[in-house]
């Protein structure tokens, strides 16, 4: 099967296949007098697809600024509509109001880790190959992972172990992890992986390598990706303007039941939004096959009325 034109790489570009694309674009039904915003542009796979569409301009936010030179790339046909930005998802305000944007017709997110972050070992979030403990998807701020876990206790680690990860065995994960920091055994991620993997005890088979859920706690954790979403959702909602739209991707039950409260607060008051999705849309059969990443993809749309 060929790769989607909105996804297929070019030149240099990391390959990305992003999830839910076409739901993506019938949601937000993008206009040629309309703005709109990727708020984690990515490599563009989303925002290339939006344009083709017909959006008329498009802001791209991310704060990985190596996604971003990748984006510029990937959306280079359609230059003269877009604007990219290297900031945070949760600042969609602050950047719409230093470029005297006052409300656009759409926002979307998705909340997961790109290809490019996972694959490149160097960026720290890998549990199969050697790299640093980073983890930050900014690396131009913020602490490291090697900063956090030089920091914390053991329980603290437990308890975002199973708060993000939902990670059964996070106490004993935690205990693993502590003891290797003391005694210097964390060197690298494949490191840290082999600890986890003791600690999860991968002794039998399991559908997930044992190390994923850990891994998936600890970037959550470096990068405060559940504490900034709360603040993302209210901001990108007083964006947008009457009939504008809202669409989340989230991969985490966590992410995704703060995103199912808020929007079902927005719209209690029927005369103010309206709920698109009831349930979450996620990925057919085909693209669950061809795309594992969309697998636990869940979407969730709301409509701005007044």
């Amino acid at each position: 099967m060929t790769t989607p034109a909105s996804s297929r790489s070019s030149g240099s570009e990391p390959w990305h296949e992003p999830v839910l694309v076409d739901e993506v674009v019938a949601l937000l039904s993008p206009r040629v007098d309309g703005v709109y915003v990727d708020a984690t542009v990515g490599l563009g796979g989303h925002a290339r697809a939006v344009l083709a569409a017909g959006a008329g301009r498009l802001i791209g936010i991310d704060r990985d600024a190596q996604a971003i030179e990748h984006a510029r790339e990937r959306l280079a046909e359609w230059a003269d509509r877009v604007v990219l930005v290297h900031d945070a998802h949760e600042r969609i305000g602050d950047v719409l109001t230093a470029r005297g944007v006052p409300r656009v017709d759409g926002v979307l997110a998705d909340l997961g880790v790109s290809s490019m972050q996972l694959d490149h070992a160097d960026r720290g979030f890998s549990f199969r190959r050697a790299g640093p403990l980073d983890m930050r998807m900014d690396r131009s701020r913020g602490e490291t992972l090697a900063d956090k876990l030089a920091a914390v206790d053991e329980h603290a680690l437990a308890d975002v172990i199973w708060q993000y990860g939902e990670e059964r065995r996070s106490r004993r994960v935690a205990r693993f992890i502590v003891e290797a920091r003391d005694r210097g055994g964390l060197t690298d991620t494949a490191a840290l992986a082999t600890v986890v993997r003791r600690g999860v005890g991968a002794g039998t088979w399991q559908r997930l390598d044992p190390a994923t859920r850990t891994f998936q706690a600890l970037r959550i954790w470096v990068n405060g990706e559940i504490d900034s979403l709360g603040r993302f959702v209210q901001e990108a909602w007083d964006a947008l303007a009457v009939g504008g739209r809202l669409l989340i991707i989230s991969f985490h039950s966590l992410e995704d039941r703060i995103v199912k409260q808020t929007f079902r607060r927005l719209a209690e008051d029927a005369s103010a939004a309206r709920l698109l999705t009831r349930r979450p849309l996620v990925a057919g059969d085909e693209e669950s096959e061809r795309n594992p990443r969309a697998r636990s993809a869940r979407l969730r749309a709301i409509e701005r009325l007044a």
